[in-house]
Parts: C-alpha cells; structure tokens; sequence
C-alpha cells in the first residue's frame, strides 16, 4: 500500500487531539459536497430547460430551410431547385410565402407575419402537435382557414368560432397614389381553426395560413419566400446541407436549425458557461475550509511529523502524506454529491417534485432536467483540481514553515 495513501487515511477517520479539526474536516467535506451537488443540479436543470426550447423550436422550424440571398422571393422554375427535391436524403419539401400584414378581428388590430405553407406543411413540421385550441385545419371543402399564434390570439382577443372572420390587410404590390388609402391595400378574410402555443418568438409572430391563399393576397403566382426540408432519419444534416448548398449556388442561403438562431442558441451556451463559472467560484470559496482543516491538522500532528523524520521520511513524503489528505476530503465530497446531485434529478424527472404551478398554462408541468453524463466528468475533474490547488500550497507553505524548521 502507498505509505503517504496510508498515513492520510488514518488521519481523514481517526479522532484528533481537538475536537476542533474534525469538525472542521467534516465542514470542509460538507462545502464540496453541497458545491458538487449545486453544480450537478443546476447544470442539468439547465441541460433540461435548453432542451426543452430546442424542442419546441424543431417543431416550427424544419431541417434545412431554402431563402433567396438577396430580395425577398424566388421563382420556382429553377432547375437546381428539382434537384433538391430529389435528392436522395430529402423526405420532403414545403414551399413558403411570409410577408408581414395587418390583421384585424372585430375590434383589435395586430400587425403578424403571414405564413402560406403548402399542403405538405404538416409533414414537414410538428406545429400540429403543439395546438392549445381547436384542429390543425387549413383547408376544407376549398375554404381556406387560419392556425394562429398564441401571442396573435391574445392580442386580437381571438375566439374559435367560425362566425368571425380575420380581416387581413396587406400593402398592393405596384400600389399608385391615390386620395383614398384603401385602394393601396388588398384585403382578404379568413376563419381562424385554431391557436398554436411553441414559444413567444412564434406565438406572437405568425398567422398560417395556405399558400394559394397567400399568393392571391400578395399578388404573387409562383413565387415562394423560402423552401422548407425535412431530412430521411439518419443522415448527416450537415453533409446535406453543404451538398445542397453546392447545388444551388450563391443565389440562395441553406440554412439549419441552429443557424435559423444562431443568436438564441449561442446565448444559451453562453449562460451556461458563466452559471458554471459562478458556481465553480462558489466551490473554491467553500474549499477554503481545505486550508484551515489542513493547517490545523499539521499543527496536530507535529509530533507524529518528528517520528516520520527520525525513521527517514523525506519532506516530499510528509507533504505528500497531507496532500494526500486534502485530495481524500476532496473525493469523498465529489463522491457525495454527485451522488446526491444524481438522485436529486432522478426524483425531479421521475416524480415532478417542482413544479411550475397548477394553473396548466405551462408547456410542461414540472421544471425540466436533463442529465448529461459529460457534466458529471467535468465537474468532477472541476472539484479535484480545486481541491488539489486548495491543498497544494497550504501544505507545501505550512510543512516548511512551521514544522520543519521547528523540528530541524
């Protein structure tokens, strides 16, 4: 067995002289503990609601999605854009007309995005899961009818009923000037079916509807603001989206579901980041108490250190000896409360211990966690390189210091 591993082992459980160093053994194992377990479940509370964004972004937003690089719309009689269509790992592709419109409901005016999709744009995203009110409905017997934001809703005071119409109002392509503001607007009526709920970027922004409907109020005929492309399972989404991109040139922009937000995405690996760094700095504050546990202990043992010395124990062994015993406090913190990070997330994911209230207006009843396995390796690694610099130079300052030159 390793002499130094020895040693401080027997110090880590035996009783000292005062009473005084094992309190503060079992404090400084406590801080690392209680650190250890913050950062598990913080982390992984936010593993959960990053997820939980991602996911109900992947329902609005498709695989890859086709824009014309400059201007607003493109025309579909592109060859390369048939080439899209059939290539080999595309599933299947929604063609998209948005231009934003004034949109008024009895009383209440509301200025949306609208969004004619195709009648494939049920395959292609998951907004039809994600309905608060009513069905999925956008056409019916040639009735065209409208599936809108949670946001829009709201702020139009929206009611499901099939008797009043939104009144859609959108600015004439090649409008003139004329005395009476009517005539440069088109204008158009549509029954809403019902009010989906993702997020507030979506909710408050987007009015579906079809995209003949769309095109009549535009004044366009086959022109589409974007393409949308759901990818076959299993294929690599960035290998695609560079095949397709090669396809199409510099006339058009693919992009993917993180670059659709590039911003939100790299915002919330940012928070992350810092909420790791923050609570990092809270655990080698609670690791201070290392030092004054070790401190108090060589002092302890000044006369254990004097019989070391006389049966030939170098000064690297005997700060090995008490570093040895500053890693142990450390890892049987680490140890405790990973463990207790780990069952604190298994009971929130098993059982909703917190939840967000019981109203039901929220997505998901309880706080979301997520474990990832990662976090646990680096936080661990985290804690032992803390507990090592916490122990290092208290050690090496002290043993020299106070001991040595006292004994030689």
């Amino acid at each position: 067995m390793n002499f130094p591993f020895y040693i401080s082992k027997r110090y880590l459980i035996a009783k000292k002289s005062k009473n005084a160093i094992n309190i503060i053994s079992m404090i400084s194992i406590v801080g690392v503990t209680v650190g250890t377990a913050a950062l598990i479940i913080v982390l992984s509370a936010f593993n959960g609601l990053d997820s939980l964004l991602k996911s109900m972004n992947d329902s609005f937003d498709p695989d890859l999605k086709i824009r014309p690089s400059t201007g607003k719309v493109f025309s579909l009689d592109d060859p390369n854009l048939n080439k899209v269509r059939n290539h080999e790992s595309v599933f299947d592709v929604a063609e998209i007309l948005e231009e934003n419109a004034l949109l008024k409901y009895d009383d209440q005016q509301y200025i949306a995005t609208v969004k004619g999709v195709s009648d494939n744009f049920a395959d292609i995203s998951g907004v039809d899961t994600m309905l608060t009110v009513g069905d999925f409905i956008l056409k019916r017997k040639n009735q065209a009818y409208a599936v809108v934001g949670q946001g829009v809703a709201y702020y139009l005071s929206l009611n499901i009923n099939y008797i009043d119409p939104i009144v859609i109002f959108v600015p004439k392509r090649n409008a003139k000037v004329s005395l009476n503001p009517e005539q440069a607007f088109n204008r158009n009526y549509i029954f809403p079916s019902a009010v989906f709920g993702i997020q507030q970027e979506f909710d408050s922004k987007y009015i579906i509807v079809p995209l003949d409907f769309a095109r009549d109020l535009f004044e366009y005929t086959n022109q589409v603001s974007a393409l949308e492309l759901k990818l076959k399972k299993g294929v690599n989404a960035d290998k695609v989206q560079q095949e397709i991109q090669e396809i199409l040139g510099s006339d058009y922009k693919v992009k993917n579901r993180y670059q659709l937000h590039e911003t939100f995405y790299k915002i919330m690996k940012s928070e992350k980041f810092y909420i790791f760094l923050i609570l990092t700095f809270i655990l080698i504050v609670a690791s201070f108490n290392i030092i004054g546990s070790l401190t108090m202990l060589i002092i302890d043992k000044k006369e254990d250190i004097a019989t070391l010395r006389s049966l030939g124990a170098n000064l690297k062994t005997i700060r090995n000896i008490f570093l040895t015993e500053g890693l142990l406090i450390t890892l049987v913190g680490a140890f405790f409360g990973l463990i207790i990070g780990f069952l604190i997330c298994w009971l929130q994911i098993n059982f909703e211990l917190v939840k967000f209230g019981a109203s039901g207006s929220f997505i998901v009843n309880a706080y979301p966690v997520k474990i990832i396995w990662t976090d646990f390796l680096m936080i661990f690694l985290t804690v032992i390189t803390i507990g090592y610099f916490a122990a290092f130079y208290p050690v090496r300052y002290i043993t020299k210091r106070f001991v040595i030159q006292e004994l030689s």
